[in-house]
């Protein structure tokens, strides 16, 4: 397998990462029109932590961490390593060794679609990571691959440069394009959001607010008593 390292590719601006970082990875799903979430199967090793930061991707032969090593030398201040593999794969590719190296560089997590490892002394070192697999196995360096190319993980394109967010709920990728206007729809919903926060704190409920007695009534679902259902149960048996 040959490859590429692609050097001092396009980034989102780094203040529109770091808005972006204010908000919640379902809110910037939903404000983008329920996109750019990876799926449900990479989950964050450590809880109570949200980071946003730029895309350094990584492609690389399963159990093979080859890559990663070349990556980190492409990793900057507020980057995040994005890791996928040409096919399935779970055995521990990134570990506490490579968390220490991106540390000092100023990165600020990892998502890995494979395997990671020394999760303990990742949550130590505060060091966040998201992965498909939590795995002791090791692996080897001895296959190319690339780095700053488009990967896809999940069926979500992810470019070098774009924005990825990630928190106790999942991951999601932000076009580096979509970055500031993402940031301003972001706004706007966390705002209708806390209206709608209020009002239940006030005691509306959601049916009123939604309008979705309505809803209810052209979908046919009926209310009854407990006595009229239990005759209609009775009936009907």
């Amino acid at each position: 397998m040959s490859g590429v390292i692609v050097t001092d590719p396009p980034k989102a601006d780094l203040a529109d990462v770091d808005a972006l970082a204010g908000f919640g990875v379902a809110t910037v799903s939903e404000a983008m029109g329920r996109t750019g979430l990876l799926g449900p199967e990479i989950r964050p090793v450590q809880q109570g932590v949200r980071v946003a930061g730029t895309a350094v991707t990584v492609l690389s032969w399963p159990g093979d961490n080859l890559m990663i090593h070349a990556a980190v030398e492409q990793c900057g201040e507020g980057d995040i390593l994005v890791v996928t593999t040409t096919s399935p794969s779970s055995d521990g590719m990134f570990g506490e060794l490579f968390a220490t190296a991106l540390q000092r560089r100023g990165v600020r997590g990892l998502v890995i679609n494979a395997g990671v490892r020394d999760t303990q002394e990742l949550r130590e070192m505060d060091f966040p990571a998201w992965s498909r697999a939590v795995c002791a196995q090791g692996t080897v360096k001895a296959t190319g691959g690339s780095v700053n190319v488009p990967v896809a993980i999940d069926g979500q394109l992810i470019r070098p440069g774009d924005v990825i967010l990630a928190d106790d709920d999942g991951v999601v990728v932000v076009p580096r394009e979509r970055a500031r206007a993402t940031v301003a729809a972001s706004e706007a919903r966390e705002a209708k959001e806390a209206k709608s926060r209020a009002a239940f704190l006030d005691g509306e409920l959601g049916l009123d607010r939604y309008g979705l007695r309505d809803t209810l009534k052209k979908l046919g679902v009926e209310y009854r008593t407990y006595e009229e259902y239990s005759s209609y149960a009775r009936e009907r048996s």
